[in-house]
């Protein structure tokens, strides 16, 4: 089996599709837009879209019908029972010989492989099977470990190669089931959804009049759907009223953008604020890389991981070279222990502009990891809440089917604090300030003071 090495959360942040769904693995069949247009024309009522994109110009402005679907389930590749029987296999071989924790993190790992393949030799259909294999998976309990099909790999690939490319509005959004509604983290340059006016912090509460929340299915998937179609949603910047807007959808592609801006001060000093999303995207650590050489060198910097979920190694090291070097901790697996060397890779100031980091609790993974390290070697100030606490590694297992297997092998322990447990008790603030990412805009950040006050502002 093919091995890979990442640290994330699944799914990553909902994403790219408003999936309004609040946690566990992705379906097991594979959503895809269909471009076949099928709309009315629109009411008086729905205001019209800020920007049709030149190919839509001409185009009637409709909408899609209520209960009219806009995209096509494909089921899986079926497979045999001998096939199913090779997956099992590989699975149950990976987690014997690799798992982080020898006694299965303390279930009955063996009980639950024997059972699955009990009811594979019963006869199981692929989707079902694989629904099974992602319960026999979820039922370590590590919440971290995880199972891909052949369609979610893809879309994996996909999404950390920064080649998206599907119709909708452009945005990367995260469920608040709480408050029903989805809160927007970071919008595609040029997107549907920047021309309309959307923002980091708006929520969205309905789509094409579904409230989110009472159809988490049917509103999650329709800012996807024909190119050219008219999209309306129901739209809440904190502190300020509901508005509707409409977009027109066209293609999205690219990575996911992060958010670069400098904070307005009042001695004139030059501080930078940059918001990363994701390091699941390997053209993130280029987009920070090219802020700070558009900032030029910094008074200071305040960098964003409050909604971070983590990603993959290839993006936290460069992030990491550019702020601080050495060996800054140790990935410990059941069988030893490897060394996490940073070369240092600066930009202008970047290794020695006074730095604060935001955290919370979504920050998780190998975000997690970013943050801790450049607290515990002493090169930022951590501001926020303390994290969820999960810093395994995953190694990925590829299945002869063409699925994978994302299996905790390792966590990490910084050298700076040896007898920081980050896995059990998560990242720790220097300085505790409580933020709703759906609560407040950029400009009344709760966070933004105290991190000015921590680079001496203010």
């Amino acid at each position: 089996m093919a091995v890979r090495t990442i640290a994330r959360v699944f799914p990553l942040l909902a994403a790219l599709s408003l999936t309004a769904c609040g946690g566990g693995t992705l379906a097991s069949t594979t959503t895809v837009t269909t471009l076949v247009q099928e709309s009315t024309t629109t009411s008086p009522a729905i205001p019209d879209p800020a920007f049709v994109p030149p190919e839509c110009a001409g185009a009637a402005v409709t909408t899609v019908p209520l209960g009219t679907p806009t995209t096509t389930t494909i089921a899986p590749q079926a497979l045999s029972l001998e096939e199913q029987t090779s997956v099992v296999t590989g699975i149950d071989n990976a987690v014997r010989d690799q798992y982080l924790y020898p006694d299965f993190n303390g279930t009955d790992w063996e009980g639950g492989a024997a059972a699955l393949r009990a009811e594979v030799a019963q006869g199981l259909d692929t989707a079902t099977f694989y629904e099974q294999i992602e319960d026999l998976i979820t039922s370590l309990g590590d919440e971290h470990s995880d199972f891909e099909t052949p369609a979610e790999v893809a879309a994996t690939e996909v999404m950390l190669a920064a080649t998206n490319d599907y119709v909708g509005i452009g945005v990367l959004a995260v469920p608040v089931p709480e408050e029903n509604l989805v809160t927007v983290i970071t919008v595609f340059p040029d997107s549907a959804a920047e021309h309309a006016g959307l923002e980091p912090h708006d929520g969205i509460l309905a789509i094409d009049g579904i409230p989110i929340g009472e159809d988490d299915a049917s509103s999650g998937v329709r800012v996807r759907g024909p190119e050219c179609s008219l999209v309306v949603m129901s739209v809440r910047t904190p502190d300020e009223g509901d508005r509707l807007i409409s977009a027109v959808r066209f293609r999205v592609q690219g990575g996911i953008p992060i958010e670069a801006r400098l904070v307005p001060t009042d001695d004139g000093r030059t501080i930078g604020y940059v918001l990363v999303p994701t390091l699941f995207d390997e053209s993130i650590d280029d987009q920070v890389r090219a802020a700070l050489d558009a900032f030029g060198p910094l008074d200071g910097l305040i960098l964003d991981l409050r909604m971070n979920g983590g990603g993959t190694s290839a993006v936290l090291e460069p992030l990491l070279a550019l702020f601080t070097s050495g060996t800054v901790g140790d990935f410990i697996s059941r069988d030893g222990s490897r060394p996490f060397e940073i070369q240092a890779d600066g930009v202008h100031n970047s290794q020695t502009v006074p730095l604060v980091v935001l955290i919370g609790d979504d920050t998780v993974s190998y975000a997690e990891v970013l943050a801790g390290t450049l607290g515990a070697v002493g090169r930022a100030t951590l501001i926020g809440e303390t994290t969820e606490g999960n810093v395994e590694t995953l190694h990925g297992y590829g299945l002869p089917d063409g699925s994978m297997l994302w299996l905790a092998n390792e966590r990490f322990y910084p050298r700076a604090d040896p007898d920081a447990d980050w896995e059990r008790d998560g990242i720790i603030p220097d300085v505790v300030v409580p933020s709703d990412w759906q609560d407040f805009t950029f400009g009344t950040d709760p966070a933004l003071g105290p991190a000015l006050q921590a680079l001496g502002q203010g």
